[in-house]
């Protein structure tokens, strides 16, 4: 018999959110190769040894009990130590993100194009999950899945950590229906409904997937909605979750989605602050069943995507 062991929650934070985001926690492991954490911090941390001194003489690196890391304190394996990133200087988004939905196990919310879900690389305080926890006042809120920056509609988020697994469980196993809205280029010559597919990868720092040979790991359902002059509305349903999926199937079918930097050309990055000429892709509609209350859910959300009610506006940014 297999016996599967739990894995270990990290300790509580000593220290509070700062804006809606976390401390960060440096785990010290296994090895003798340092005399002191700041030795360690300097090795492990894209700062500078002057940055990492400076927040030790300050009392910015805490440990377990949120004591101040002497600078001279010994290394010892398997000791975590907290603080807080410098925020980067961002571009607020200027789109709120509505909430639909809210209990006291879940927030459904209605993100808006631009704004990533969760905190990562330059978009920190800037996410959909820091202005939740701010604008609802709900610090333990956590993202159950992730949606592109560049897509807008629906994310669930959960409000007790102990419950966070349950409802991630729920997309990695593939128990909740998900239908995407798109607007592109309309090609009557192309037969739809049709389900796409293919094999799909993202190398670690490209920024575009591609198709590659093999066997297939991604399937989209494409239909068509309605068509007006030369554009489009199509559902689109995903059946997998690879990267990208949708815009990679609508680009290799001919009709990638209007305003879509990668595909079927990656082109060059728009700069901070220009919010214009969205990617017209929309999560449309989450359903599933509640693994904590049984309850059956279908949320929808109103949102409209600006190429097909008010193209030349959408064009013109």
């Amino acid at each position: 018999m297999i016996v599967m062991r739990r894995r270990t929650p990290p300790p509580p934070p000593p220290l509070p959110q700062r804006d809606g985001v976390d401390p960060v926690r440096v785990r010290l492991p296994p090895g003798d190769a340092w005399a002191t954490v700041r030795d360690h911090l300097v090795a492990r941390l894209a700062a500078d040894a002057e940055v990492i001194d400076g927040m030790l003489e300050t009392g910015q690196i805490v440990d377990a009990a949120g004591h101040p890391v002497p600078r001279d304190m010994a290394y010892a394996p398997g000791m975590s130590v907290w603080f807080h990133r410098e925020l980067p200087d961002e571009e607020r988004v200027p789109f709120p993100i509505d909430v639909i939905y809210r209990d006291e196990h879940l927030v459904v919310a209605d993100k808006p194009h631009f704004l990533a879900t969760t905190p990562r690389g330059s978009h920190v305080a800037e996410t959909a999950l820091a202005r939740l926890r701010r604008q609802l006042d709900i610090p333990a809120l956590g993202a159950a899945h992730r949606l592109d920056r560049l897509t807008a509609g629906l994310v669930m988020f959960t409000v007790r950590p102990e419950e966070r697994g349950a409802y991630q469980s729920l997309f990695r196993d593939r128990r909740v229906a998900k239908e995407y809205e798109a607007v592109a280029r309309y090609d009557p010559t192309l037969p739809l409904p049709h389900t796409v597919r293919s094999r799909i990868v993202k190398e670690r720092g490209v920024l575009a997937a591609q198709e590659v040979d093999g066997e297939p790991n991604a399937v989209s359902r494409v239909e068509l909605l309605e068509h007006r002059g030369e554009r489009a509305r199509y559902r689109l349903t995903p059946g997998t979750g690879q990267t990208h999926q949708l815009r990679v199937h609508m680009s290799a079918l001919g009709v990638p989605i209007l305003g879509d930097p990668l595909y079927p050309v990656v082109t060059a990055p728009v700069a901070p602050g220009d919010f214009r000429r969205p990617l017209q892709l929309l999560a449309r509609v989450l359903e599933f069943t509640d693994p904590v209350t049984g309850h059956e859910h279908r949320f929808v959300s109103p949102r409209v995507l600006r190429a097909w009610s008010s193209y030349e506006e959408w064009a013109a940014g």
